[in-house]
This record gives C-alpha cells, structure tokens and sequence, in this order.
C-alpha cells in the first residue's frame, strides 16, 4: 500500500514540483492532502457535548432546518401580502426586515429619513402597522425573526402588543429578535444609543423574556455582518462568540440566572464561497460556545448548545453577470446545510443591484427546497463528518478563534474591545486586503475579474417608490395621533423616561407606551432624552491597499498620475468620500477611502448619516475637488441630486460628484441627468476608478494596460 511519501512523490512529479500549499486569508495553510494523522480530536456524535457534529442527535433526518427568508417591502402591506406568497410556496418561518428609519428609532415624518422611509426594508412606525403586517398570519403557530438593534425596545414592544391584539399570550410567541448591539457598533452602525445604555437595553430584554416569553430567542448574536464587512471567518467566529460571552455576563451580572436565559440565546452567520471553510466555521462555533459556556458556569447542556441561522453570503453576489449569482448561493446554501445551521435565508440573485423581485425571491426559496426533497443530503447526520480535511480544518479554526478570544478577554471583554476599536480596524484591514487581491486577480470572481462578458443584459428590478411609502405612512402617523388617548400615552412615554434614569423594566414600560400607541419615534426618543444618540467617525486603515500593490505597474501609473494632479494644484487632490441617509453599511467606503489615500489622494471621511445638507457643507469647509457618494440603501435617487442642488447653490458646480455601490444600471441615466459624473457598481475596480477620478479632475490618465486586459 502507498505511503504518504509515495503521494508527495507523486503529486510532485504531476505539477513539476510547484507547491500546492493554499494560504488563506485566515492565515491557514492548506494541505492539498489530508490523512488520518491530522486529525487531533474526537468529534463525538451528534446530539452530544461538545456538539460538534450538530445539537440534535437526529439533525436533518428527522426534521429539515428552517426555511427562514429574509424580506420587507416599503410599506406593512406590501410586505404582509409576499409573506403570505412565500407562506403558501413553501417558506416555513419568517424574517423581517426594516427600512433605516425604523433601525435608526425615526418615525417616517422625521426630516432626517426623507430619502430612507420604506428602502432595503419595511416602515414600522407604531403598532397599527405591525398589526398590519402579521395580519392573517397566526403569531401563535408563525415562528418570527426580526432584525433589529437600535430600536428593539419599540419594535418588540410593538410586536408582543399585535400578538395581544390578535388574541395570542405573550407565552405563545415563537421567534427571535436580533438585538445584537456590539456588532453595530464594530461594523453596521444602526445603533441608536451609547454603548453603555444599550447594553442595559439588552439585560433589560433578557430579563423580560426569560420571565414572559419563554418560546422566544432574545438575542441573535451575529457574525454575519462582520464577514459582509470583510472579516475573514476565524474573526467572524472568533468576534461572534465574543459577544456572546459578553452579552451572557451582562444578563448574569444584571440578577438573571444563567441557566433560565441561556437556553433561549441564537446565533447568525454568514456563509460565503469557501466552502469547506464555512462547514468548519459552524462545527468550531459550537465547539466554541460549548466551551464558553462552561467556564461561565452554565450546567445546563442546552445553555452550552449553540443554535444558528444562516444567510448565504451578499458581498460574493455581483452585479456582473448576475446568473452566476444563482450558483454562489447554491454552494453557500449547501454548506450552510453541510455545517448544520438550524434555520436558513438564501439570497436572491439580483441584491447586488436591487431588491428581490418576485421571480429572484422564487429562484432563492426553491434554491432551499430543492436541496431538501431532490438531493438526498437530508437523509445522513453530519456526512462530512470525520472527513480528515474536515475535522483538521475545525480544529484549526478551534485554536486561531480561541487566540483572539483569549485577547479579548485580557483586555477586559468585548465591550472594552469594541470600545478600544481594535476588532473593527482588524476587519478593515481584511477588507482592503481581499479588495486589493480581487482588484489585481489574485482572488477570482467568475465575471467580474475574470471570465467577464463583453456585454451584459439588464435585468429587471424592483424599485421603491419612496416618496409614496413615506406619504402614506405619515398620513397613518397622523390618525394614529389624532385617535389615541393622549394623555395616557404621554404618561407611558413620560414612565419610560423615568424608568430609564432610575430603573425598571424598559421593554415592560415599552409594551404599556405601545398600547396606548406611541410612536417608534417617541419610544426612542422617551429613551435618547436620558442616554443620548451615540455617533462615530470613520477612520480608515492606512496602508493595507498599497501593500498588495508594490511593483504594480498600473499601479504606479495612478501614483504617478496623483503627483501629476498634486504639482498643477498645488496640493493633493481632494476627496470626500460621504455616507448619506440612515444606512451604516459602511465596508466600501472604507475601502474606497483606505484605497484612495494610499494613492495619494486627501481623503476626508465623512460622519455617517449626513444629510446632503450636511455632506454638501463638509465639502465646502474641506474645499474638496470631488465627493464620492456611498450607495446601498437604494435612496441614491433623492439623497444625491439633493447633494449636487446644494453644491450648485453654494456656487460650488465644479466640484465632481461621483456615485458607488448598489445602483441598479436602470437609474445610471436618473443619477447622469442630476449631474452625477461617474458611477461605480459592485465589483469595480479600484485602481481603475481612481484613475477615472484623474480624468475626471483634468488629467490625461493612460487607459488600462495590457496585464489588466489579460486579467479581465
């Protein structure tokens, strides 16, 4: 029989000795070969400590996971009639989305959300539309998520008082709400208040929960965020259980029993196209969690078992030959199931340009169903289990998550962590990396960088009318405060107030405010009048981008090309790279804003949620040759126009206004006609925009050489 010399004679004689070592960005090296000698640990069974191979002994052969979309549409009706589609095709659990007024605690008729109300997620503003949006669904016998952080008191509040209204016990309702703060402050940004009150927020839920819901998840901690950032996936694990441990210390430390609360904690990852790294990723989480939970004293086993949803990954989704984004989602959705998720979201394949329409959403439910009636996976626990690549690689992710956990703690537990900024520079400096290897082809995207098309069909996209969500929602506002009590709900809102100087229960002060119908907006703000609304500034890495490009000749170009600009000016040439609205996705202006600086340019990063009053101001006071405006949210259409009306009455028209992120081709001619000058999609080329930048600011930039046309 052949040894493992034999092999390496082999395989090195078949590649002519060239090394088949694979680096990963996690800093892992891959074997091409496994053996029996590198694995280390006994995996054990499913259904058994640590839970390696799953959290219940039968997993799928006994029941399928969770069919579990994510959506929500402009308006609660709108919203409400695709749940009841989705419900009928197949889908088994809900998830709800909100608009960024909602996470951000506005109500609709707020000035600062004109261009955001019913974009990337459904309006909720009091309990009249959450009524609306479970109507004809039985809360009672419907398992609901809800993502939501910033403004989790009201929209939990209002969610228990539509159960009510619909006759079902606050015992009854089934589901789970995010209510994950740490991650918003490390890199989605829609908290709402301090760090410190947020966390009470938090123990307040939990102790609410645990005494009135005992169906319900009261927090699902995310990693999924952190990787559509640019964490590579020990971060994402290694963060993710972090703060869990955080989070489970706060309820401790609050008066809660830990075993009455742990049981009911959830987790969220994302699943991106490494694929048997994801299957990794979720085996070593509950190895993790396992571990965690029982160095912070739980005795009971289903403390100690972590449970997950998943959602395939958005960032690997491309707006380039879009079709292709059917077959991503498909590999992730399978190893989302291969990893033993408990629940499962799959992405539709027009999301990096729009939101789904029917037909995409249809495309990504089935995607799910298929895998689950056709392809016979279901009918094994754990099948990757044992596999020797397998079982090293979840060890390997075991130790490396275990290290930066190890560093979290000593240096006082995430909160500090978050609040030190470190975990949030680590995952920048990821993202400018694996930025820099997809710009150069080192990193391949079928499409994009490689295999592109020479020219590209449009697809057919939904679009939010956002003027007429925002109209009828504040004419609902409007009946909603002329036809309640208001001296009672002013007297909830003012016992809110109370009860966060000096204590009491908020979510409990919550439900008797919602009642009485107060507002989302007047929830939060009963609350911001004591804890005040957090904000942060962006500082981008320095550096990383640069790195990956030493000796690059088209590179060089663009340097050269920036000292060009910087001698005739006199100065670099100035840049402000903005985030308008309320969406705090902030991963590719980061990115543009590290890239640019590296080459040369004077970046100023603006404050997140401007106002294009705001954006156009801080572009006067920094004097800036060109504004970069950030697009994910889909109001690109009334937030920068509204930018370049305010440049041009200040007598500024000269300065270049320029567009990137998600924007569908169809509003490319909108954006031209209002003045933008360049527009920058998913999966453009960094380098290359600057150098479209150059031209764009008078200089005679050289076309693209011949080493990028081979790459493309």
């Amino acid at each position: 029989m052949a040894n493992i010399e034999d092999w390496q004679k082999a395989a090195s004689k078949e590649v002519k000795g060239k090394d088949l070592t694979w680096q990963t960005p996690e800093g892992i090296a891959v074997k091409p070969l496994y053996t029996a000698e590198d694995v280390s640990v006994d995996p054990g069974l499913p259904g058994f400590a640590p839970f390696t191979r799953g959290v219940r002994a039968s997993m799928y052969a006994g029941r399928p996971w969770t069919i579990r979309q994510y959506a929500g549409f402009s308006t609660a009706e709108e919203s409400n009639a695709f749940y009841r589609r989705n419900l009928a095709a197949g889908q088994k659990g809900l998830s709800v989305a909100f608009d960024l007024a909602t996470h951000r605690g506005y109500d609709s008729d707020h000035p600062r959300v004109v261009g955001d109300v019913g974009k990337a997620g459904v309006a909720i503003d009091s309990v009249e539309d959450m009524k609306i949006l479970f109507d004809g669904i039985p809360l009672d016998q419907m398992s609901v998520s809800m993502t939501m952080n910033g403004a989790v008191i009201p929209i939990l509040a209002f969610f228990i008082v539509a159960g009510e209204e619909q006759g079902v016990a606050r015992a009854q309702l089934d589901g789970t709400i995010q209510n994950d703060i740490l991650k918003e402050f490390m890199v989605r940004n829609t908290y709402i208040y301090p760090p410190e009150p947020s966390m009470r927020i938090i123990s307040d839920i939990f102790g609410y929960t645990s005494r009135e819901m005992p169906k319900f998840n009261s927090i699902s901690i995310s990693g999924y965020h952190m990787q559509e950032a640019g964490a590579t996936q020990v971060q994402e694990l290694a963060f993710t259980i972090a703060d869990g441990m955080e989070y489970v210390k706060y309820g401790v430390a609050s008066g809660l029993d830990i075993d009455k609360f742990a049981g009911r904690l959830s987790f969220f990852f994302a699943i991106g196209m490494n694929f048997f790294m994801e299957v990794a990723k979720l085996r070593a989480a509950r190895v993790l969690w396992h571990r965690v939970m029982t160095q912070l004293g739980a005795q009971d086993e289903r403390s100690k078992m972590l449970r997950t949803h998943c959602q395939t990954s958005g960032v690997s989704l491309q707006e380039q030959d879009p079709y292709n984004n059917v077959i991503r989602t498909t590999i992730e959705a399978m190893a989302a199931m291969l990893g033993g998720t408990q629940s499962l979201h799959t992405n539709a394949l027009d999301e990096a340009i729009a939101l789904p329409t029917d037909f995409s959403a249809r495309i990504a439910r089935n995607t799910q169903i298929v895998i689950q009636e056709e392809t016979g996976m279901t009918k094994v626990v754990d099948p990757l289990g044992g596999s020797y690549y397998i079982e090293a690689l979840t060890q390997e992710l075991v130790d490396k998550a275990w290290e930066i956990i190890e560093r979290v703690e000593a240096e006082g537990g995430m909160a500090k962590a978050v609040a030190a900024g470190w975990p949030k520079a680590m995952i920048e400096e990821a993202a400018a990396g694996r930025q820099a290897r997809v710009d150069r082809g080192e990193d391949v995207i079928v499409g994009v960088n490689k295999y592109r098309l020479a020219s590209e069909d449009q697809l057919d996209t939904l679009e939010v009318d956002n003027m007429a969500v925002r109209e009828g929602q504040i004419a609902r506002l409007k009946w909603v405060r002329e036809n309640r009590d208001e001296t009672k709900c002013r007297a909830a809102l003012n016992a809110l107030t109370e009860g966060a100087k000096t204590g009491g229960n908020l979510l409990e002060l919550a439900v008797e405010a919602a009642r009485h119908r107060a507002t989302l907006g007047e929830i939060s703000d009963a609350m911001e009048i004591v804890f005040g609304r957090h904000g942060t500034h962006p500082t981008p890495v320095r550096g990383v981008y640069s790195a990956y490009y030493a000796g690059d000749a088209r590179y060089q170009q663009v340097l050269d090309g920036v000292e060009a600009v910087t001698r005739r000016l006199g100065r670099a040439p100035r840049m402000l790279v903005s985030k308008m609205g309320q969406d705090g996705h902030d991963r590719g202006a980061n990115v543009i804003a590290s890239a640019f600086g590296d080459m040369g340019f004077d970046v100023t990063s603006s404050p997140l949620f401007q106002t294009p009053e705001e954006a156009a101001k801080l572009a006067l006071e920094a004097d800036v040759d060109a504004v970069g405006a950030s697009s994910l949210a889909a109001g690109h259409k009334t937030l920068i126009p509204e930018l370049i009306r305010h440049l041009r009455e200040a007598g500024r028209s000269d300065i270049k206004v320029v567009a990137g992120g998600v924007i569908p081709p169809q509003d490319y001619d909108f954006l031209r006609e209002a003045g933008v000058q360049g527009i920058y999609g998913p999966g453009t080329n960094v380098v290359e925009a600057a150098a479209d930048m150059l031209r764009l600011l008078g200089h005679n930039m050289p076309p693209a050489g011949e080493e990028l046309a081979a790459a493309e």
